[in-house]
């Protein structure tokens, strides 16, 4: 049932972003955006990752959908059209980038492999020593918090940079 559950969002995830990329009116565009965020994040947690679906329903599904819309707000709905040689040089890069992604992903192990190093050597030490390491005793919490404490701080500051960035774009006054 899972497979089915991936494959079906899998599915919608393309299809959104088609509907996004081909609309000519901006408002459709960003509300296929925002849906694909949706997808996004209830594809993450089909796979198990609720922190990161978590992330991605208020980052990708709700923030930038807001800003999206903000923006549209003070500038025009409709799409005026690109140059046709910087189209397919962007669908060129994108289907290169694309292809040299999968064949990353041929030296991963598979999804859900027991036998993975993640599963063999960090999960374990996470779920057990967490308590007596970290003295919290939520894992996902003691994971974000002091495990991944940098990389949690990083990414709270990008987030920050970006948010402050729009704010200043979107603020009265500028012209």
């Amino acid at each position: 049932m899972s497979e089915l559950l991936v494959a079906v969002l899998l599915l919608l995830l393309v299809l959104l972003a088609v509907i996004a990329v081909r609309a000519a009116d901006l408002l459709l565009a960003a509300i296929a955006l925002g849906a694909y965020g949706f997808v996004l994040s209830l594809m993450w947690a089909a796979i198990g990752a609720v922190d990161v679906a978590f992330t991605e329903a208020v980052v990708g599904a709700g923030a930038t959908t807001v800003l999206f819309l903000a923006t549209l707000l003070r500038t025009s709905r409709r799409r005026s059209p690109a140059a046709s040689p910087v189209r397919w040089l962007a669908l060129a890069v994108a289907l290169g980038t694309g292809g040299v992604l999968l064949g990353v992903t041929r030296g991963l192990p598979m999804w859900g492999d027991p036998a993975s190093p993640p599963a063999l050597h960090v999960s374990p030490r996470y779920l057990v020593r967490t308590l007596e390491e970290t003295g919290t005793p939520n894992a996902v919490t003691s994971v974000l918090a002091d495990y991944r404490g940098y990389d949690t701080l990083v990414e709270t500051t990008v987030i920050l940079t970006a948010g402050l960035g729009c704010w200043l774009l979107l603020s009265p006054g500028r012209k």
